[in-house]
């Protein structure tokens, strides 16, 4: 008897482990966990395809409440972001469809704050919500075409991708250019010589950032001649532009006629601070973007540095925050954990030291749960951090480090 076999891979009954019988055919384990795959990949794009119409678009108070989930703090930042979004894609679901209509304007927006105060969880948190499209981009590597670097149509590529290539789709997601102050013009002069990482490059943005049909490599890198392009609209793409501007401080001070000495102490630091709420269009100019630049990235958030109050915060209450997820990891390994408060104030106390806001919180529980994770096997079932364990677990590292240095 002939032995029966796979319709759709031929092989016999008795090379797989299962063979499932239909009417005219048959079909192996194997062939049926490759069609799973396929079938959930294709779900999957459908889903995100859905949202080319309609968008589901909430209200600015609804956006905020979503990032108040994510984010500590920067109500000011949070509650301009939330209206510009709102603005953003209600433009894009109700399109002129008349010549004689109004035609709303796009509302990209630039981020002014010092490093680790929630400029990227901003962006990231907003295109969560929304289920859209999103990519991170760094300014510091685009160049001016022709020389070495990237072009600026490769923040389009990224955005490409994250779309799964659906052209409809990227065209209503949100791209974060991230270091933007750092393709500012050396001085408040237009160049009279090749500036190809700064003025070139702002130059180059223009008319991305305005809206305009753009040929983007879909696999990025240069472009050539023989390469295949996607053309992309970047009418309904919302850019958000973000950057630390170090010393920008200093060009708000001239502008309101008052004095910046130093930060040397907590006065000159809330003084700073304050200045930055102040920060407009003049002074991004003063610092080095172009008026044309500025102009396309109407409005201007500040993000306030984040006070040792709000770090803690941010280590326990939002949905994803770091103690959560070490309880969590703790937790598979059969261990409950607990941070004391005093554990907490070390924490902040020596992310405050290292000077990089919240990320410098990941830098310091990483040092202290490493240990700890490493011996996880050694712990009891419910373990409690306290700041003189953790005082006692950097001893024992220092002493570790001198033996050895002798050595």
């Amino acid at each position: 008897m002939e032995e029966n076999k796979c319709s759709f891979c031929g092989r016999g009954k008795s090379e797989v482990n299962l063979l499932v019988a239909g009417i005219d055919g048959h079909i192996c384990d194997q062939c049926i966990e490759q069609a799973h795959g396929i079938v959930m990949e294709e779900v999957s794009f459908k889903n995100k395809s859905n949202l080319v119409n309609p968008l589901p678009l909430k209200s600015p108070k609804e956006i905020k409440k979503f990032l108040d989930d994510y984010i500590i703090g920067q109500d000011h930042a949070k509650k301009i972001m939330s209206v510009a979004v709102f603005n953003h894609y209600k433009r894009i679901l109700n399109p002129s469809r008349d010549e004689n209509e109004v035609e709303i304007d796009k509302s990209n927006v630039i981020l002014v704050g010092e490093t680790g105060s929630g400029k990227t969880l901003l962006a990231k948190s907003i295109a969560r919500m929304l289920n859209v499209p999103f990519a991170i981009v760094d300014a510091t590597v685009l160049t001016e075409a022709g020389y070495v670097g990237e072009d600026v149509e490769s923040i389009l590529t990224r955005l490409l991708q994250d779309a799964n290539y659906d052209v409809d789709l990227a065209e209503q997601g949100i791209v974060f250019i991230d270091e933007i102050d750092k393709i500012a013009r050396k001085n408040d002069n237009p160049s009279i010589t090749r500036d190809v990482s700064g003025e070139g490059v702002q130059q180059a943005m223009l008319k991305i950032l305005e809206g305009t049909v753009v040929n983007v490599p879909p696999k990025g890198g240069r472009k050539h001649p023989d390469q295949k392009f996607v053309e992309v609209n970047t009418k309904d793409i919302l850019f958000i532009a973000g950057g630390a501007f170090s010393g920008i401080e200093r060009h708000i001070a001239n502008r309101l006629n008052t004095h910046v000495i130093g930060f040397k102490n907590d006065e000159n630091a809330k003084h700073a601070q304050d200045l930055l709420k102040e920060v407009n269009a003049m002074d991004l100019k003063s610092f080095g973007l172009i008026p044309e630049l500025i102009g396309r990235l109407p409005i201007i958030a500040n993000l306030t540095p984040l006070d040792n109050q709000a770090m803690k915060q941010i280590l326990t209450e939002p949905k994803n925050a770091l103690i959560k997820q070490y309880e969590k990891l703790f937790e598979l390994d059969g261990v409950e954990l607990t941070v004391e408060e005093d554990a907490l104030d070390y924490i902040v106390e020596k992310a405050d030291e290292l000077g990089l806001g919240a990320r410098g919180l990941r830098s310091v529980t990483e040092e202290i749960f490493t240990d700890l994770m490493y011996g996880i096997d050694e712990l009891p079932e419910k373990f409690s951090l306290t700041r003189e364990a953790i005082d006692n677990q950097v001893k024992l590292n220092n002493e570790n480090k001198k033996v050895r240095k002798i050595v």
